[in-house]
């Protein structure tokens, strides 16, 4: 086997991870084990970072490759989710439960056809619409965060998990701009300030992870919406001198 044809394996190898993570992820909720369903889901997410990355940097990318990934990520941060919010907050609410559960799954396969059919045409620095993997991670973090922290209640829990369900699955195929961090310039001189942030980041996360994790997926979620008008509330305003006319008092 030549070397060139290792390194195409490994990216698909890492995307059949992800796979066997959903998976994974399917059969615990089946088991009734739901932490370890969400922290499933988010090996999957690890998984879903490094095959595109390595196959970016390694120069391997491929149309199948990109197939791949997409059917995959239907499994893992769609199927999977879904599966996850019917068995743990909306097995009680019948139809109407399932019918939010396929309104979840349905739009995270509508962004994932929409993501392949705009590959070559779009603007690599922002994704149209929340992206399906972020999605399944506030799903998973709020799943885990719950377990260790909120304790929701039965009554206040299926309607929460309604809302937040619909909100994920319009963000996901609405056409609100999410910065995708592809246009990162590591070579600018901001390596150390990358560093501080990462390390600061990371702390935060060490002390708290079952809060930090669902802070961030949160606020990326949000990010979107509110980009735009955040930047326009902090534009400084144009301040236009007016030029006045100087009468003659005596006229």
């Amino acid at each position: 086997m030549k070397a060139k044809d290792t390194i195409f394996i490994v990216p698909s190898l890492l995307t059949t991870g992800n796979l066997f993570a959903g998976l994974y992820a399917i059969i615990a909720v089946m088991n009734a084990n739901y932490l370890f369903a969400a922290i499933a889901l988010l090996i999957a997410l690890v998984f879903d970072i490094l095959d595109g990355k390595i196959a970016r940097l390694t120069n391997t990318t491929s149309r199948f490759g990109m197939e791949y990934d997409s059917l995959v990520d239907l499994v893992s941060f769609g199927v999977a989710p879904g599966i996850l919010i019917y068995s743990w907050a909306l097995s009680a609410r019948g139809m109407f439960g399932s019918a939010v559960v396929f309104a979840f799954v349905a739009c995270a396969a509508l962004r994932l056809a929409r993501f392949n059919a705009q590959a070559d045409t779009g603007d690599k620095r922002f994704f149209t619409g929340l992206p399906v993997p972020a999605a399944a991670g506030v799903i998973a973090t709020l799943v885990i965060f719950d377990h260790h922290i909120l304790r929701l209640g039965r009554e206040v829990k299926p309607l929460l998990i309604l809302i937040i369900t619909l909100v994920l699955a319009f963000l996901m195929v609405s056409a609100i701009r999410y910065r995708s961090f592809k246009d990162f310039d590591f070579k600018n001189g901001r390596q150390f300030n990358y560093l501080v942030a990462s390390v600061l980041l990371l702390m935060l996360i060490a002390a708290a992870p079952q809060l930090m994790l669902f802070v961030l997926f949160v606020a990326y979620a949000v990010a979107g919406p509110l980009e735009r008008p955040v930047r326009t509330l902090l534009r400084k305003p144009v301040v236009k001198s007016e030029t006045r006319e100087v009468r003659d008092p005596e006229k």
